[in-house]
């Protein structure tokens, strides 16, 4: 609080959000400095769901840096136009009254890995109640393949679209 010099009472300030806050339907896993950041969902979207369009190269789905997800989305849903894909699981959902999510960037899903994840980076433990998984990036490497992360050890691969793997929306 701030004390009012005029009438010698106080209001309120706002208070800093912080990694780790539970803000706008999520958790925060990453801040900008400049008042911006981004908020993984609460829990998991599914947990078995394929990137999608194995063998289609999808133009524009290539972006690895932290603010690139929304875009790789809006370019998967685009050309990949199956039902139930990882990137479209995502940029259907409504969640906590926000329906503005979607499938993270490679470097965006490394983020929530090492921030609220298991890599506990931050020392907040693992906040996100992630599984001991692999989770999907939206972020294609190949016509064949799409990068991931595996939530147990840290590390991220490529692998092919077909494969099932865990889903955590961002927004």
């Amino acid at each position: 609080c701030k004390k009012d010099d005029d009438n010698n009472t106080t209001a309120p300030t706002s208070t800093a959000l912080s990694i780790g806050d539970t803000y706008q339907g999520g958790i925060i896993f990453y801040l900008d400095g400049n008042g911006g950041g981004l908020i993984a969902a609460p829990t998991d979207q599914s947990t078995g769901a394929q990137w999608g369009c194995y063998g289609t190269t999808i133009s524009g789905a290539d972006g690895t840096a932290i603010g690139t997800g929304a875009q790789n989305t809006i370019d998967i849903e685009f050309e990949c136009r199956t039902a139930g894909t990882a990137a479209d699981i995502c940029a259907n959902l409504t969640l906590g009254g926000y329906s503005d999510w979607f499938l993270p960037s490679k470097d965006e899903l490394n983020e929530i890995y090492l921030n609220i994840g298991q890599g506990n980076a931050l020392g907040l433990g693992n906040i996100g109640g992630f599984d001991s998984t692999i989770y999907w990036s939206s972020t294609e490497y190949a016509s064949s393949g799409a990068w991931r992360e595996n939530f147990f050890i840290g590390n991220q691969d490529g692998y092919v679209k077909d494969a099932s793997n865990n889903v955590r929306a961002i927004r």
